[in-house]
């Protein structure tokens, strides 16, 4: 009786292998992920404080919001670094959001060729 197995541990190794850059990719890419989410995030941020500094009324104590000039400034901001999003204000805060598109590298190799990341951070003058 003769047992015909070649051919067999090649599949377990491609399979072993598959795996592997799967956990590698989920590594790296995962970090690329995170990075870019605080990038991200940092950004919306720093636009945000720069346009909620946009005030009138702080001599009488209730600072405001100047819309129009928070929403330039934080685009203004936006555009300096690089970064797209949208900026929305009113007269008590200003929210800055930021989207981006991380391309995977190790995770293309298995289907995945990118991923979005959100960044969304608001700011309000304060009042003391």
């Amino acid at each position: 009786m003769h047992n015909d197995d070649r051919g067999s541990v090649t599949a377990f190794i491609v399979g072993l292998v598959m795996t592997f850059i799967a956990c590698a990719g989920l590594a790296v890419d995962g970090g690329r992920l995170v990075t870019a989410k605080v990038r991200a995030s940092d950004r919306a941020e720093n636009a945000a404080r720069l346009g909620a500094q946009a005030v009138t009324g702080i001599r009488l104590g209730v600072p405001t919001v100047e819309e129009h000039r928070a929403v330039r400034i934080a685009g203004d901001y936006l555009r300096s670094v690089g970064a797209s999003g949208s900026v929305d204000a009113n007269r008590f805060e200003v929210c800055v959001t930021i989207r981006e598109q991380v391309d995977m590298t190790l995770l293309d190799l298995v289907g995945v060729d990118s991923r979005p990341v959100r960044g969304r951070r608001c700011a309000r003058p304060i009042t003391e």
